[in-house]
This record gives structure tokens, sequence and C-alpha cells, in this order.
């Protein structure tokens, strides 16, 4: 059996709204093995998106305990969960996230330079070229379409070799055939680099190529 990369026990999270306490998430557990490919589905509202920040480290519990990497991240302070996800962790977000004044390729470069690496423009060139952007390092996220710029978000999430890429709606802002390209890649990506996949969707056929699938209703884990 593989490691265990991530878990998380009795996650609670609950908000005040006027007079309301509004409980969004109601004692989830879960257990992730690296190598893994995990789909959190659920209708809107359910808790998906909210859980996967916790589980990220983006987001607090009202009470619970999430251990990454082997790491009680919630036991330690936020500069130490920001370290600890430069090292790790890996994001793609459905709006891309990418910074408007940078390239493709200093996008990329972004998390390696943070992490101090000296080699970081000749890897974000070498990932660029892996997802089909060899030829467009220089262009601004503007002039790239938007699966350009998920494959561009791809290479960055990728290219520091995290233990985890967390991806949230990855195929929300494209089109179908796009869409099942960007799939191919992030599974492909997963399968070459053993990388653990944790991704919320509502899209049906791309939970089911996940080797699991965690559905939650009103906060809690249903299935």
């Amino acid at each position: 059996m593989s490691e265990v990369v991530l878990s998380c026990q009795g996650l609670h999270k609950r908000f005040k709204e006027g007079a309301l306490d509004v409980q969004v998430l109601r004692g989830v557990d879960l257990q992730v093995h690296a190598g893994e490919t995990l789909a959190i589905v659920g209708a809107s509202g359910s808790g998906k998106s909210t859980l996967l920040s916790i589980i990220a480290g983006l987001d607090t519990p009202s009470t619970g305990t999430v251990k990454l990497a082997g790491v009680d991240i919630f036991a330690i302070d936020e500069d130490a969960r920001a370290a600890l996800r430069a090292q790790k962790v890996g994001f793609v977000f459905q709006s891309f996230q990418l910074l408007a004044n940078l390239s493709a390729l200093e996008n990329v470069m972004l998390p390696l330079e943070l992490a101090g690496a000296r080699d970081a423009e000749k890897r974000a060139a070498d990932w660029l070229a892996r997802v089909g952007l060899g030829e467009r390092v220089d262009h601004l996220p503007k002039q790239l379409s938007g699966g350009e710029q998920q494959r561009v978000a791809i290479a960055r999430a990728f290219v520091a070799d995290p233990k985890i890429v967390f991806a949230d709606e990855p195929t929300g802002n494209l089109d179908t055939d796009t869409g099942a390209e960007i799939v191919e890649l992030m599974f492909s990506l997963n399968r070459e680099q053993g990388t653990t996949l944790v991704l919320v969707t509502h899209d049906p056929e791309l939970a089911a190529r996940c080797g699991h699938v965690v559905r939650l209703a009103r906060g809690k884990v249903v299935s």
C-alpha cells in the first residue's frame, strides 16, 4: 500500500450569517494515497469547494484535523502552511489564475523562483513544451486561448514536482473538446509523475475517470 499523502478527520466548517449558524461541512473524513486520483462531487452548495480549500490549507476548519504529507497543517502557522504548499502542492483553478502581466514562461517559473530554484527558466520552458506550448513561452495570458491558459496553469501546477495537485472545476470555463484535451493532459501527467490528483467537478465523465469518488450532500460524505 502506498503512503497516505492526505487525510482529514472530523472536519466541520460553520459560520454566522446574521442570527443563523450555517454549517457547510459536517464531520468529513477522508484519506488519499500517493498517486491516487480522487473526485469530490455533489450539488452546488454541498460543500465540495470549501472542503477542497480546507484540505489544501487555503481555509481553516471550525474543528477537525488535516494531515498533508504527514504534517498536521492546522498545528502550524500560516507562514509554515504557505511553505508546505510551495513544496508539496500544485493548484489548477477554473479561472486559470494566471498573472496577467507575466508571460506564460514567467507564470510557470513563479513557484520555482519562490522556492529559490536556480534552473527555474529551463524547467519552466521544458514543462511548457511538455504541455504543447513550446512556441508560446513569451505570450501573455490575454494572447492565449482558454485551453492554452489552462495548459499554462497545469504546467505551473506540476513544475515543482508536487506530491499532490488540487484542481477546482478545471474544465469549467472550457468548451467540451478543449476540456477533454485538458482532462487527458492531467491524467497522463498523473500517471507519468505519480502525482496525487484531487479534483472538484460537476462533470460526471471527469469524475468517472478518477480511481475514487467522494460525494457530498449538505456537508456530509454520503458515498
